[in-house]
């Protein structure tokens, strides 16, 4: 007896230091590959018009984050239903503490409302969903961070010219890299904008020579002037909820944020909807149906939640391809509307 408990904890501490080399031995060879492409991206983004020095100081201290990678495997878009993710980001706390922020800075964000066209109220909820006005702008190594991404095989060409993209800006002094801190997706400031929105719509509002994008004037002037500039619509709406039929052909229902597809005018869609006629929408507003929960979350029902979206939702798509995200800032906007 004495000796098969001393042969079953032999094999036990055995399989312990098997399981400990094998982790180890792995993880050695990932830092192995890991700087290797480091190597190969270095001469990559030299051969691209970056500057060897920025090259040489930016990514030499650049990390694999094991991290990042569990988070990109693990996001609330791909697990939390419609109801449970709206509702933990559509809370009367946030709406306080936007309608808080908006009253010590109202002279400003008007301003910009004015200015660029885009609700004060939209602007309000995306500041809110993505950092929490600012609370959580994130403390990740940005650099580290798309390096990773970068590194990893699964969205490897995007990462890989967000981080080129990011290296230019530091190359042209228009972004210091001693700040870039943020989400662990590589995205940055109030508005969490990553590097090629940056370069595309980030602004110098307060025309101090510096974009500053974790201060209220640069922020949400920028976030104010990418709406704009892709087309959103003040004034009009982004989504109603509704209950479908069991009879609407499949095809009219969209579970994907990549495209949404088989638009028609909402006067089409009533025949399948069975609160048509409590929709106070214009009949000729062209829409889509999309169902969030389906094809995502096991158990969901097909024709459950529904909701029609309007132009406007595909620009909010734009900035996040999540039909969950789209959905709650375009609640927490109504929310905001309803207490301005």
């Amino acid at each position: 007896m004495i000796f098969k408990k001393m042969l079953k904890n032999l094999i036990t501490i055995n399989s312990l230091i098997f399981l400990i080399g094998f982790s180890f031995s792995s993880s050695f060879a990932s830092s192995i590959e890991f700087n290797q492409w480091i190597d190969d991206f270095k001469k990559k983004a030299i051969s691209s018009g970056i500057s060897k020095n920025v090259v040489e100081d930016v990514m030499s201290g650049a990390k694999f984050l094991p991290k990042v990678i569990e988070y990109d495997r693990y996001q609330p878009e791909f697990y939390e239903d419609t109801f449970t993710y709206i509702k933990k980001r559509t809370n009367f706390k946030k709406v306080k503490k936007g309608l808080t922020l908006y009253k010590k800075e109202k002279s400003i964000i008007d301003k910009i409302d004015s200015k660029f066209q885009i609700e004060k109220e939209l602007l309000l909820a995306l500041m809110g969903i993505e950092t929490n006005f600012g609370n959580y702008l994130g403390k990740m190594d940005i650099i580290s961070s798309l390096a990773t991404l970068s590194f990893d095989k699964r969205r490897s060409e995007f990462f890989t010219s967000e981080l080129l993209i990011l290296l230019k800006l530091i190359d042209k002094d228009i972004i210091k890299k001693e700040i870039l801190y943020g989400s662990w997706a590589g995205a940055f400031g109030n508005f969490q904008f990553m590097p090629r929105t940056i370069k595309n719509y980030a602004i110098d509002y307060n025309n101090n020579n510096t974009i500053e994008l974790k201060n209220i004037e640069d922020s949400f002037a920028s976030a104010a002037n990418y709406l704009n500039k892709i087309g959103w619509k003040k004034n009009t709406p982004c989504f109603t909820k509704i209950i479908l039929k069991n009879d609407i052909p499949k095809k009219f229902l969209n579970s994907s944020a990549k495209k949404i597809k088989n638009k028609k005018k909402v006067k089409f869609f009533k025949k399948y909807i069975k609160n048509a006629e409590k929709l106070n929408i214009d009949d000729n507003l062209l829409s889509a149906i999309i169902t969030p929960d389906k094809d995502i979350i096991p158990g969901s029902k097909t024709y459950k939640p529904a909701f029609l979206v309007y132009s406007n939702y595909e620009k909010v798509l734009k900035w996040n391809r999540s039909l969950r995200f789209a959905l709650a800032v375009c609640t927490l906007k109504d929310k905001f509307k309803n207490e301005i």
